[in-house]
């Protein structure tokens, strides 16, 4: 009997590869994190939440992986975040990924929502953007 393969721990390896791997990003931020060290300075991206539901064919199984990415910041204002929350649009929405024992189907950015960090001193801005990637168990031979 054929089993549903992992999916959410090689989409966010995936994710981690493309933006790590983009020196356009990495010359915005101080980097793309899934475990953030406690000394990295301002701004930077978290691999952060998944939710995955099934969506499965007839012949395999196929999931739809909910992606958040946080990004923070201490600068003045949200235009900083906004800058780097456009560059990982461009970087994943309608954008092919290699995901390791999946085939990549789609990567839809669903929503960006900027917040302010309401504890004082107020100077932290946070950028949440979420992404929809649907895959499938590629065929059997």
């Amino acid at each position: 009997m054929t089993t549903a393969p992992e999916t959410t721990g090689p989409i966010q390896r995936a994710l981690y590869a493309r933006l790590t791997g983009d020196e356009p990003l990495t010359d915005l931020s101080a980097g793309t994190y899934d475990y953030l060290p406690e000394d990295v300075p301002y701004p930077f991206t978290v691999i952060g939440e998944a939710i995955e539901t099934p969506a499965n064919a007839h012949d395999r199984f196929g999931r739809e992986t909910v992606i958040t990415l946080h990004t923070w910041d201490q600068y003045r204002g949200y235009a900083r975040v906004q800058k780097i929350g456009a560059r990982l649009v461009a970087l994943l929405d309608h954008q092919p990924l290699t995901i390791d024992g999946l085939d990549h189907i789609a990567t839809r950015y669903e929503f960006g929502q900027t917040l302010t960090d309401p504890t004082p001193p107020g100077n932290i801005r946070h950028l949440v953007q979420r992404f929809r990637v649907v895959t499938e168990q590629p065929p059997t031979p």
